[in-house]
């Protein structure tokens, strides 16, 4: 059977689950229906055709390769087809989006026949995708004397590709769908166990709304009733898009209710319409504004005052919501891009200018931010060779400077970083800036769409001004699957051509690694003063700043180095009192939740905002395991400020992982580990010496608020609930619901215990080893009355554990031992009541190979709890995920319920859970 052949069976397949052929990516395939094209007789040919026109994928794909030859052909009159003609041809290489198609382009509008030379110019006038090859040879034939080359590069000047784009419908009419009461977390819309299909747009697109098929047929009928509107999915009493940036989330929702980008390219469509109650969560509204979407606060409960301006709350303390409009699922409203409101029947509801500021419009109009971005850089390259002055195009960066107010120290990251801002000028939060990006992460589920998205822009090695990048194998370490080994080693290669360090050899030169991709990013940060992007929402460093981003926003930052975005307001963290010898420190960071909801009256000030924390005196592992938490607190990002001595170890702790990197094999022909180890060289230096000390918010910085935790007032260990079974369904599954240990009474079961992911660090694997040291010498053996998973987060920890001796204690305890040699090919669905010793990697943080057993209560270290991540429902109970400290966990699993706290202290005696004391300097400048 011939490639083609297989093809066809793949597509009757597919039939059969209801979807349609998958768009061609591979030269091979291509190359063969070009053939059939070619011959008149061939009984495929018209399908072939078909198959050319209808059902490639654009950009630097192998096929956008062969599109692209072969519409050459067809336009010099070396190929002759009659279904395509000359024009056709062009119209087809408009739609491919760079790479090949821009090099075909080029060749014709700078080539010898003066009428194609014209037509094809024409077509080059609307891309946008050009990289330095394509700007240089414009430049060189602008040398020479060509009038179309001056031609295309004044249109560029101009930025006619975006001015002679449609304006933006003064009116968008939405109808209303309620898709959940309550925070709505990304995995409804693109559940994690589904991973493995995200590059398959059309196959992914069958589990929108977690495989609800009676909610997705609702949504269907709903655009049936109102063909001539757009569908506004909305999170009614919650925040939308809580947990992940989630690009396939936001592709699933455009896939369901957006529009088709192109009738040429299958699947892709843009301009979702979102809305929650409490707006869209921050890492998730960027992935929507990618996608030239449209993301609404709404606030359509808000909470109710007394005569004193005080928060009513019920007797049970929370806020009493009253509701000022509906949004109910078929409510139609208009959004008024002029006037920036949301209407009803013509009555004002909301004014939403947030969601349509001058950047977002041009999203908007150029159907998504990636046209815009390099839109501007083409446009910046075009009047530097035409020697011209750049037009004012595109609305100016938003620029907010303060006179005689000091920065915060995201402010001064972003100043330190800015490019194209006025000369001179201390920006403020509110500005919207392009920064510079130094490190960019990739994790192994969103890798795939990220390669995709670096087709599609037609990029092919990574940016120079890019510190380094790596790509991950963490989110599927747990199990080796035939989907696992289909999609990852083709992941590995193509990032490792592009030019970052790769957890998988694609020769197999060194070990496979699964590390977390957090920590990696984590030891490979070794600037305080760098921005950091990564395919995650865990993305948060305890040196510099990261932002976890969408699939397509690493792509775009590796592709050019650049992210765009506003700089945030912050918020100021600082402690006070002394931590009790028994507490751990993920108790601060739950404390630290609970604490900021009680002084502000339950408004979560952290949301969208920096979390700038004074830690000031921990190291890099223990701190990041706060900043790691701020992503459930809803933050934009967090910054730790550190003393000089403390950031000088934690910087000497990473270049040591680095080294290990170097040792193992890691580093490739730039020498990217190589320069990271003498970046932190260069910046130990500075500390010594005092020439830049560490960063440090000035001393007259202004803050959206000041939270100041009360380590005296944490007496116990602090957990974070669920709250399953709250009879407000608004109220389950948020991380604001910090309990204490002793609100469970001692009593509550716990079916299955995990020790893992991004949260856990070196320190965790010791406290676990002592604790089962313990527990055997005050009751001379240890049993575990529940499993007890776990994973940890790093090879290198293992290896430190190894060397010290605690590996040896753990195995000695446990009924099951990773095996690297023979990792597992299957699931796990059901657990013995023992310790497992999982291989490093996310495990059941992520959900996406292994669970716990459905309705089970888990005890775990992790910061998943929405429903269904960690652990489904059953038929008789709901499944939900606490989340504690490690102590907690593990003592849970071996008593098979909550411990009490006399118990926990018992169990922790004499180990040192965390060195934590607040810093006593002044953090500030």
């Amino acid at each position: 059977m011939n490639i083609y052949q297989d093809y066809i069976k793949e597509i009757a397949d597919r039939k059969d689950q209801g979807l349609h052929p998958k768009p061609i990516d591979g030269a091979e395939l291509l190359s063969a229906i070009i053939a059939q094209i070619k011959d008149i007789d061939n009984p495929n040919r018209d399908d072939s055709i078909n198959f050319f026109i209808y059902n490639v994928l654009p950009g630097t794909t192998s096929a956008a390769g062969v599109k692209a030859k072969f519409l050459k052909e067809i336009i010099l009159g070396e190929s002759v087809v009659k279904e395509i003609s000359p024009a056709f041809a062009l119209e087809q290489l408009s739609h491919m989006k760079g790479g090949p198609s821009v090099e075909v382009l080029l060749d014709l509008a700078l080539g010898e026949d003066a009428t194609i030379a014209e037509e094809a110019a024409k077509v080059l006038k609307t891309q946008v995708f050009l990289y330095e090859a394509d700007t240089e040879r414009l430049e060189n034939a602008f040398k020479l004397g060509s009038a179309i080359a001056k031609d295309i590069l004044e249109s560029y000047a101009k930025a006619e590709f975006f001015t002679k784009l449609p304006d933006v419908e003064e009116e968008i009419e939405v109808v209303t769908y309620i898709a959940g009461v309550g925070d709505i977390s990304t995995d409804l819309l693109s559940p994690g166990a589904d991973a493995h299909s995200r590059s398959d747009r059309e196959l992914h697109g069958q589990c929108m709304f977690e495989h609800n098929k009676e909610m997705q047929s609702e949504l269907l009928a709903l655009k049936e009733q109102h063909p001539d509107k757009r569908v506004m999915l909305i999170a009614e009493k919650g925040t939308m898009g809580v947990g992940s940036s989630r690009m396939s989330g936001v592709n699933n929702v455009a896939l369901w209710t957006g529009v088709p980008f192109s009738k040429y390219v299958p699947f892709i469509n843009y301009a979702p319409v979102i809305a929650g109650t409490n707006g869209i969560a921050p890492i998730f509204l960027t992935t929507v504004s990618v996608t030239g979407g449209i993301g609404i606060d709404l606030k359509n409960w808000v909470k109710q005052k007394d005569a004193e301006g005080n928060t009513i709350v019920d007797e049970d303390g929370e806020p009493i919501l009253k509701q000022t409009y509906s949004v109910d699922t078929g409510t139609v409203l208009t959004i008024n891009t002029k006037t920036k409101k949301l209407y009803k029947d013509g009555v004002e509801l909301k004014d939403i200018s947030t969601a349509l500021t001058p950047p977002k419009m041009e999203f908007i109009k150029a159907g998504g931010s990636y046209a815009v971005v390099f839109g501007k850089k083409l446009q910046t390259l075009a009047c530097k060779i035409l020697g011209i002055d750049i037009p004012q195009v595109y609305a100016a960066s938003k620029e907010v400077s303060i006179e005689g107010q000091g920065l915060t120290a995201v402010e001064k990251i972003f100043n330190k970083n800015a490019v194209g801002t006025t000369p001179g000028k201390t920006l403020h939060a509110g500005s919207n800036v392009r920064v510079e990006v130094n490190i960019v992460g990739s994790q192994d589920t969103t890798g795939l769409m990220t390669s995709q998205e670096l087709e599609m822009m037609a990029a092919t090695v990574i940016s120079p001004i890019v510190d380094g990048a790596y790509q991950s194998g963490c989110h599927t370490a747990s199990v080796w699957d035939d989907k696992s080994k289909a999609n990852i080693p083709r992941l590995m290669s193509f990032m490792n051509d592009f030019g970052l360090i790769t957890g998988r050899d694609p020769k197999g030169k060194y070990f496979p690694m699964t590390d977390v991709i957090h920590k990696v990013l984590n030891d490979i940060t070794v600037g305080d003063w760098d921005i950091i992007i990564g395919g995650d929402s865990h993305t948060r460093m305890s040196k510099g700043v990261a932002f976890g981003a969408d699939s397509g926003t690493v792509a775009l930052a590796l592709a050019t180095g650049e992210a765009t975005m506003p700089i945030p307001e912050s918020v100021k963290v600082t402690f006070k009192g002394q931590m009790k010898s028994y507490m751990d420190f993920r108790d601060v960071v739950h404390a630290t939740q609970q604490q900021m909801l009680k002084q502000f009256g339950g408004e979560n000030v952290f949301q969208g905002r920096i979390i700038e924390v004074h830690i000031g005196t921990l190291t890099a592992d223990e701190a990041f395991t706060f900043t790691d938490w701020t992503a459930e607190m809803k933050a934009k990002a967090s910054i730790c400020i550190s003393e000089d001595d403390t950031l000088i170890e934690s910087l000497e702790i990473a270049k040591g992982r680095i080294q290990i990197m170097i040792d193992k094999g890691m580093d490739n022909a730039k020498q990217v580990l190589k320069g990271l180890v003498d970046k932190a060289n260069t910046r130990i230096t500075e500390l010594k010496t005092g020439i830049k000390p560490s960063l440090r918010p000035d001393a007259n910085a202004k803050y959206h608020a000041e939270v100041i935790i009360d380590l005296d007032e944490i007496s116990e260990p602090m957990i974070a609930d669920p709250d399953v079974n709250n009879e407000d369904v608004s109220k389950r599954y948020t991380h604001d619901n910090i309990r204490p240990l002793s609100f469970y009474g001692g009593t509550k079961k716990v079916d299955l215990g995990f020790v893992g992911s991004c949260m856990v660090h070196k320190g965790d694997m010791k406290i676990l080893a002592q604790m089962l040291k313990n527990i055997e010498a005050q009751h001379g053996k240890v049993e575990f009355k529940a499993p007890l998973v776990v994973a940890p987060p790093t090879y290198n920890i293992v290896d430190e554990l190894k060397a010290e001796g605690d590996w040896e204690v753990l195995v000695r305890y446990s009924g099951f031992e990773f095996d690297d040699n023979a990792p597992k090919g299957l699931a796990r669905t059901k657990y013995e009541n023992m310790l497992y010793l999982e291989r490093p990697g996310c495990n059941l943080c992520m959900g996406n190979q292994e669970k716990a057993e459905p309705g089970d209560t888990v005890m775990a270290t992790s910061t998943r709890l929405f429903q269904g991540r960690v652990v489904k429902d059953s038929g008789e109970k709901k499944g939900e995920s606490l989340l504690s400290s490690t102590p907690v966990v593990v003592l849970s699993t071996i008593l098979g319920r909550t411990p009490t706290l006399a118990e926990y202290e018992a169990a922790v005696d004499g180990i040192v859970l965390t060195k934590f004391k607040p810093s006593t300097k002044q953090l500030v400048r």
